[in-house]
């Protein structure tokens, strides 16, 4: 194995006298490459294992972004001596989830051989591709295979979203037929081909992790055995103390603010939520301003026109002392605490159904109530009423009445953070990680 490291290798762990289980935690990306929901929750599962003394855990990331692989070396470690990334020459099929990399093989087999880790957990099954089970299991047969769920890309070719891909209306299952529908240009036979080989090589996994109930109903109804489903949470950090920031909402005098936290697209539901700000704009006794956080530069052309366009517009709507509209740009994960403390609610209008956003636990860990589209992995982690509110799927006019509901009558969202519940601790989702690892691996830990 040609791995290239940054620094020296540090000096391991002295081993105790019984042995530690060992860890290979792998995610699609780096949360210094890409800070998508996936892979930080694969780097903080990384870390947590990492710190204790029955465990010895790796991160294997990876680094998609063009000319990453150019210089011929697929593996390096230029963060740590526990860390690897793996880059890609842009081989990998996204109708298959197959990667034609010459070098992977080689490389991942070789890193296997000296880890030899006796659990391979992977968040994704993307860009190292589905052929990735099938080597873990002929490399090290004791091995067992573990892999968190995210999105829907198995069941779904249209970015693995459920959603059709010309009106973006919601898909409630997946068919064959349904599927060239969305797809004409891709024969049925095709799409039972893809349902067949990515479902023989899920056979190579001793169990799936999945972050909310309905992504593990969705697996299970496409063809993934129930039992081997298990629902755990995404591990999340504890929330920065800022005693500086008040922790009630405004007062009555105040404008109500909602945030916008994450990725900008058609399918987070900013169309939704700017639709929502014309309205209000519309009704000069309403002081309601949203604030956007997040990054739209990776979204298509069309997109991308298309919301800098609404977005001048909304710059003109003057609700109360100026635009109702706010928008900060990209923000990093440092400062997302300080961020969601400045506004009074967070605001997810996602138009898909979404798994488990790592932004409601970011706001629960802040106290601050929810109000999110009434679908999927959004209304299950958010009880309506208690963690926040619910809104019709898409609907700006019932998303304003919501607002100016709240904005009327603020104690509503002091109710909300009493009542709401915070996101579980990293040493409660690292045990139910623990447990199930000993289920599988049928060993003792501690």
């Amino acid at each position: 194995m040609n791995v290239v490291h940054a620094e020296p290798p540090r000096r391991r762990r002295r081993q105790e006298s019984r042995p530690r289980l060992r860890v290979l935690v792998a995610s699609h990306s780096h949360p210094r490459v890409t800070s998508g929901g996936a892979e930080i929750a694969a780097f903080r599962l990384f870390s947590e294992l990492n710190a204790r003394d029955d465990t010895e855990a790796w991160f294997l990331g990876c680094n998609t972004k063009a000319g990453a692989g150019r210089d011929g070396v697929a593996l390096t470690q230029p963060y740590t001596d526990r860390e690897y990334v793996y880059s890609t020459l842009g081989h990998f099929n996204w109708f298959r989830m197959a990667n034609a990399d010459p070098r992977l093989p080689g490389e991942i087999e070789a890193l296997l051989l000296e880890l030899r880790p006796d659990i391979v957990h992977l968040h994704h099954y993307v860009v190292f591709g589905m052929e990735m089970l099938w080597l873990i299991k002929r490399v090290l047969p004791q091995a067992r295979i573990v892999v968190t769920l995210h999105e829907y890309l198995a069941i779904c070719h249209h970015f693995g979203q459920m959603v059709k891909a010309e009106h973006f209306s919601l898909c409630d299952s997946a068919s064959l037929d349904n599927c060239h529908k969305c797809f004409p240009d891709i024969d049925v036979s095709d799409f039972f081909i893809r349902e067949r080989y990515l479902r023989t090589f899920f056979r190579y996994v001793d169990h799936f992790v999945a972050p909310s109930r309905f992504l593990a109903d969705r697996y299970a109804a496409w063809g993934l055995p129930g039992e081997r489903i298990s629902v755990i949470e995404n591990i999340i950090a504890p929330a920065a103390p800022f005693p500086d920031r008040p922790a009630e909402p405004a007062g009555e005098s105040g404008p109500l603010r909602l945030g916008f936290f994450g990725q900008i697209s058609k399918l987070k539901g900013i169309g939704v939520l700017l639709g929502c700000a014309a309205i209000l704009a519309r009704k000069p006794k309403a002081r309601i301003k949203f604030e956007i956080y997040g990054d739209y530069r990776n979204q298509p052309a069309a997109f991308t026109e298309a919301f800098l366009k609404q977005l001048a517009e909304a710059g003109a709507n003057v609700a109360y002392h100026g635009a109702n509209v706010a928008y900060h740009g990209a923000y990093r994960q440092d400062q997302v605490d300080r961020l969601m403390r400045g506004v009074d609610a967070v605001l997810v209008p996602s138009i898909w159904w979404e798994n488990s956003p790592v932004v409601i636990q970011e706001a629960f860990r802040n106290q601050r109530p929810v109000i999110c589209s009434d679908i999927g992995g959004m209304a299950e982690k958010v009880r309506d009423g208690v963690d926040g509110l619910h809104f019709s799927v898409g609907s700006e006019l019932e998303l304003s009445n919501l607002l100016l509901r709240l904005h009327d009558d603020r104690s509503i969202l002091g109710t909300l953070r009493r009542t709401l519940r915070p996101p579980p601790k990293a040493e409660d989702v690292v045990a139910q990680h623990l447990a199930l690892y000993a289920q599988v691996g049928r060993v003792t830990i501690g």
